[in-house]
């Protein structure tokens, strides 16, 4: 079996979008040990966000298309979002003995995530954007 290049094409696309805007919000917003994780927080939140509008919308509004959930999903969304830095993040904090900071930051990730996720699919069925 041989992969779609336009399929791959989308991926990397969105890839680079999403890996060019969060090492931009990396810079604006840099991270130390003691400090709330602003960049990763922001990206993740929003990356869940956009991944609850995007599947939403694809699956329930437009017309079936091979690429357009390669490129916001695993591509756009996929580059934004990172669970590896936070877990780097958390195991700083750790390592720094500041366990409350850790587990606030892990709760409020979690937690932010799930919300920012219900919040774009009650947008997008609501309010039918794209109907």
């Amino acid at each position: 079996m041989r992969p779609d290049r336009r399929e791959l094409a989308a991926i990397f696309a969105g890839g680079f979008v999403g890996a060019v805007a969060r090492a931009l919000l990396v810079q604006a917003l840099p991270y130390s040990v003691g400090s709330w994780p602003w960049a990763t927080f922001t990206v993740n939140v929003a990356g869940a966000f956009m991944l609850g509008y995007f599947v939403t919308r694809l699956q329930e509004r437009l017309p079936v298309s091979a690429y357009r959930r390669p490129l916001l999903g695993t591509g756009l969304c996929g580059a934004l979002t990172t669970f590896s830095t936070m877990q780097i993040e958390l195991l700083r904090m750790l390592d720094a003995s500041d366990v409350g900071l850790t587990a606030a930051y892990a709760l409020a990730s979690v937690a932010a995530g799930f919300v920012a996720v219900a919040a774009a699919t009650n947008l997008v069925r609501r309010v039918g954007v794209g109907a």
